[in-house]
């Protein structure tokens, strides 16, 4: 059994492994693609997603044309993009309309949130991996939001990690209270389920 102290030198390993990838852009470029292709032909009109810290993989790009291929169909669709924004009150996230160029702010861990926008429920939510491992479980950073979110949202959403091939922790042991993803992707293409 893994002790949080391990999870958090995991954790940090991670990280530190993430921000040094010499090639860190190009498969930034190979996720982008892979997002992409998985999105074609899925029916969600509402996305969350995140604001990228710590090298991250920036999903935005990919979202954002999601978003305007939404508006090139034969029968236009009106897609949205949410951000996190932290309820303090109950630690979890609530997710606020997101476009290019909308007001942003820093909330209280320095990330950029929109600013004055409306609330949205995604159906699909894209969340970060610092790890990840077999049977779709994920490592965040320990503070436990997207858990106690994905607990509360109804209808719960159809969840999809992203992270990149160095994140893959074969040992990964989730908690009890972890929900494994519906769904990982990598800069390799999908990785969780396998089939």
């Amino acid at each position: 059994m893994s002790t949080p102290e391990d999870k958090q030198a995991l954790r940090k390993r991670l990280v530190a492994q993430r921000l040094a990838l010499p090639d860190r852009l190009a498969r930034a470029d190979m996720l982008q693609r892979v997002m992409r292709i998985w999105l074609v032909g899925r029916p969600d009109t509402v996305i969350g997603a995140y604001w990228p810290i710590k090298g991250e993989f920036d999903p935005l790009p990919a979202l954002h044309r999601w978003k305007e291929d939404g508006e090139l169909l034969d029968e236009p669709q009106l897609r949205r993009i949410g951000l996190p924004v932290v309820d303090k009150l109950h630690k979890t996230l609530k997710f606020h309309a997101w476009y290019p160029g909308c007001p942003m702010e820093e909330d209280a861990y320095g990330i950029p949130k929109p600013k004055d926008t409306e609330v949205i429920v995604p159906t699909l939510l894209f969340v970060p991996c610092v790890g990840y491992g077999p049977g779709g479980y994920r490592l965040g950073y320990g503070g436990g939001f997207y858990d106690r979110t994905l607990a509360k949202l109804q209808p719960k959403p159809f969840t999809v990690g992203l992270g990149y091939t160095c994140g893959y922790c074969d040992d990964l042991e989730p908690e009890p209270h972890d929900v494994p993803l519906d769904a990982i992707l990598n800069d390799n293409g999908e990785v969780w389920p396998v089939r």
